[in-house]
């Protein structure tokens, strides 16, 4: 089969707590300066002098990596959060350069790495459809012919004709991906198209995702959401650090993300290079698992209760945060969603969360769990209009069923839960 994407040794180096200069327009005395301080930065490097602080300017986003793509098949990229996912999506769709290494693509591609990525603020809905086909390479009677379908996928028409500035960031997030899958580029490129919408936009997006797979059109899609992975990709690469772990079936792939890196001890501390800069001003600090006592643990008991404690700090105010936790299996599969603002008290209380530090936590009741390892994730968002961090493989538990409901029978039983429902026996003659 003719190989669609080939990926030979790239590197994408960024320099930390500096803009790019490409459009900077330097004085003349910078120039100046510049010039004359060359010849002298240039002979430390040869002798070994130069400024060590300077090294630690500059990070890694992806280090050596290398894979090939044949056409018509479906890779899912997985990675914690500053794993390099993204990154490499962008050289992948020459947003950026690798600063080592070589890319060839063969066939136009679409891409979908953020919202609202290659629209222009001031164009319409209208007109940036038809830029974006444009760009792609299309015909406007090609466009034509799809753009209706866009429209109506995209459930904008009232505000087709208004500049996308206006838009909210679910409007731009539902037009940008039905753009991106409906003008058929020969490869599609989605960074985590369920972000931002509602359930039900969510669910039209993985059937359009299957639709496109389908057509034997070459994908790249970076979620998230395990089970969206598994659903949608053949085959899988595991990212951590900006380099490549491993890469397999889609299957062996999660199960190996899903199992790696995590804390065995029932805690979780963030580091600094964990924490993308686009999640300020709210900023993780840790996760614990606690049983009853107050212990951290990493083994819980299937009849008792368990406390998830997420601290994290608040640099400005935030309205409308809701702090959530995703309970997983190690398959990837939901058992179940909870935000700390579910409550209608607390969700009047704490509308407006001012800077500071908070610990949100979790009481779940004795009787939940059957017999597995679970993941944990969190989540901080404002319901509708921005996410400001996501992990959605914080650390793992392990549940122990000594003493819960139907132990007795010695059989193993179905399902991660496995509650104590109320039974009654009632003989009837």
């Amino acid at each position: 089969m003719t190989t669609a994407i080939s990926v030979k040794n790239i590197g994408k180096q960024y320099k930390i707590g500096a803009a790019e200069t490409k459009f900077h327009y330097n004085m003349l005395r910078d120039v100046i300066v510049d010039t004359v301080s060359a010849p002298i930065r240039l002979a430390k490097a040869m002798i070994g002098r130069s400024d060590r602080r300077a090294n630690q300017n500059f990070v890694w986003a992806l280090k050596d990596v290398s894979f090939d793509l044949e056409e018509g098949k479906v890779l899912g990229i997985v990675g914690r959060n500053g794993a390099g996912k993204s990154t490499l999506l962008k050289i992948l769709s020459r947003v950026t350069e690798p600063t080592t290494g070589t890319v060839s693509v063969r066939g136009r591609v679409g891409s979908l790495l953020e919202v609202g990525t290659g629209f222009h603020p001031e164009l319409t809905g209208r007109e940036n459809i038809f830029m974006n086909g444009a760009i792609l390479g299309m015909k406007r009677a090609e466009i034509d012919s799809k753009f209706d379908e866009i429209v109506d996928f995209s459930e904008v028409t009232q505000y087709i004709d208004t500049p996308v500035k206006r838009y909210s960031s679910g409007m731009y997030l539902r037009l940008a991906f039905a753009v991106a899958a409906h003008l058929e580029p020969e490869i599609l490129v989605v960074d985590e198209v369920l972000a931002v919408g509602d359930a039900e936009f969510q669910k039209k997006c993985l059937g359009k995702m299957g639709d496109v797979a389908q057509q034997g059109r070459t994908v790249l899609f970076v979620s998230h959401n395990m089970s969206a992975i598994l659903r949608l990709t053949q085959e899988a690469i595991v990212l951590n650090k900006g380099q490549l772990l491993m890469r397999g079936p889609t299957q062996q792939a999660v199960d190996f993300y899903l199992s790696s890196g995590q804390s065995q001890a029932g805690e979780r501390l963030w580091d600094a290079d964990e924490i993308p800069v686009t999640s300020a001003p709210f900023t993780p600090i840790s996760l614990k698992v606690k049983e009853r006592s107050g212990k951290i643990v990493d083994t819980i008991r299937s009849t008792e209760p368990v406390t998830l404690e997420f601290e994290y700090k608040l640099d400005s105010s935030v309205t409308g945060l809701r702090v959530g936790l995703y309970i997983s299996t190690t398959r990837g599969e939901y058992v179940f969603t909870s935000f700390d603002t579910d409550d209608t008290a607390l969700y009047d209380k704490f509308d407006t969360r001012h800077a500071g530090r908070y610990i949100s936590r979790a009481e779940i009741p004795a009787d939940i769990f059957n017999e597995s390892r679970y993941t944990v994730g969190v989540n901080a968002s404002s319901f509708g209009v921005r996410r400001y961090f996501m992990d959605e493989n914080v650390l793992a538990f392990n549940v122990d069923i000594s003493g819960a409901p139907g132990t007795q029978w010695g059989e193993p039983r179905v399902g991660p839960i496995r509650p104590r429902l109320n039974w009654k026996i009632e003989k009837l003659d």
